[in-house]
């Protein structure tokens, strides 16, 4: 689908709506069998509660995140210099491979090593970041970012409930192997459906006062932008902290190991996902009309009470609310940081720029399991008053950034 000159407007439009697309088979094809893991490595790997579950799971979390933060630098450097559409599907084929062959695996140390070459080999959020980046007008990629966090939530949403199905009617391992199925689909999309973006395709006119050239916008508030970098870091943790135990936290309250299980699973994340899905709409229309830190504040505290409130939970009927508003606060982080990233850096250094990011995420990512894991084998519960607790120094943090006297919003 090749656009000429003449329909650029038109062409950053489709692009955009190309990768949404992309972006929610891919998050489907993850969360299709990732969100039933630990309930697979107990039914089909044979590690039981009391036996180092809780470990296991926290490993098949944090694994891919610190593969992931050690090559999404790489890739966001050979993004800037090799072209952004080739990422994009350097990223959604190797997820197809390796989720197919996790099928497959008879130990839980060959799942931890398939994991570990997904990160290496993965990472579509950075790789669809930075191709919107390039092609996105700097005053409308706060929608851009919202709209591609909102595509993450709903594929996430549908990936959890149709996997859910599926796990219950077949088994896990046909999960994995539609994983890989609906990676590939993703891919296909890139691969016939977009074009790699011409070099300020995206460019517009900037607003009075702004710094002018690519040179000086770089690192226009090199500052904040480190300290944008420890936020995703921080949102990450604290993100990830409560989500690898959220199954663990179903299967106690449902009361056993069994078929349905599965399913309660994928109708709690499809529930947390419709909330994603609002909250990254709403924060990217916002995000273009008030400053990104003012959206986290609210965000972050509306997060820590409901995620608290799960440590007390003992029903469905109770958790599909609160995972919901959990949900929808911790929705608006990524996405605020994300515009902000997008309208602050200049196009040519943005694939650095959003694979530091990646890699701030999945160092967080990676220590908020091992963390909560520790935390678990005390006391399951507990991991949610702890994830109550990160979103409240989040809160106190985004406080802070907001006191700069610089602007930190275009």
């Amino acid at each position: 689908m090749q656009l000429g000159r003449k329909d650029r407007t038109v062409s950053w439009k489709v692009q955009m709506a190309m990768i949404w697309a992309s972006q929610a088979l891919s998050l489907m094809g993850f969360s299709f069998s990732l969100a039933f893991a630990p309930y697979f490595i107990q039914e089909d790997l044979g590690v039981g509660i009391g036996q180092g579950l809780e470990m296991w799971v926290a490993l098949f979390t944090s694994s891919t995140a610190v593969t992931m933060a050690l090559a999404a630098p790489v890739w966001g450097w050979l993004a800037d210099r090799h072209g952004k559409r080739i990422m994009l599907l350097r990223a959604n084929f190797g997820g197809a491979a390796c989720m197919s062959l996790m099928a497959t695996v008879t130990s839980p140390g060959v799942l931890i090593a398939l994991r570990s070459v997904q990160g290496l080999l993965t990472g579509t959020m950075t790789a669809a970041q930075t191709y919107l980046s390039a092609s996105v007008p700097s005053e409308k990629r706060g929608l851009a970012m919202g709209g591609l966090s909102a595509a993450v939530y709903s594929g996430t949403m549908g990936g959890a409930f149709f996997g859910g199905l599926v796990a219950k009617a077949v088994g896990y391992r046909w999960a994995f192997a539609v994983s890989g199925v609906v990676l590939l689909l993703s891919g296909l999309l890139v691969l016939l459906g977009t074009v790699e973006p011409k070099d300020g395709a995206a460019e517009v006119p900037r607003k009075e006062g702004a710094v002018e050239g690519k040179k000086a916008a770089r690192w226009r508030v090199p500052g904040l932008v480190w300290g944008v970098l420890g936020l995703v870091l921080a949102v990450s943790l604290a993100r990830q902290f409560d989500l690898s135990f959220l199954p663990l936290l179903v299967q106690d309250i449902h009361g056993k190991l069994d078929a349905d299980v599965a399913l309660w699973n994928g109708l709690v994340n499809a529930c947390g996902s419709v909330a994603g899905l609002l909250a990254g709409v709403l924060t990217g229309w916002l995000a273009d009309r008030m400053r990104p830190f003012a959206l986290m504040i609210a965000g972050s505290l509306l997060a820590a009470v409901f995620s608290g409130s799960q440590m007390w939970v003992d029903s469905f009927g109770v958790l599909f609310p609160v995972r919901f508003f959990t949900i929808f606060g911790a929705g608006t982080l990524e996405p605020a940081l994300n515009a902000w990233i997008a309208r602050n850096v200049a196009e040519g250094r943005q694939g650095v720029v959003f694979g530091l990011s990646s890699t701030a995420r999945a160092v967080g990512w990676s220590i908020g399991p091992l963390l909560a894991g520790a935390v678990a084998t005390w006391q399951l519960r507990a991991v949610f008053g702890v994830s109550c607790a990160a979103y409240i120094v989040l809160a106190a943090a985004c406080a802070l950034m907001l006191r700069q006297r610089r602007t930190v919003s275009s």
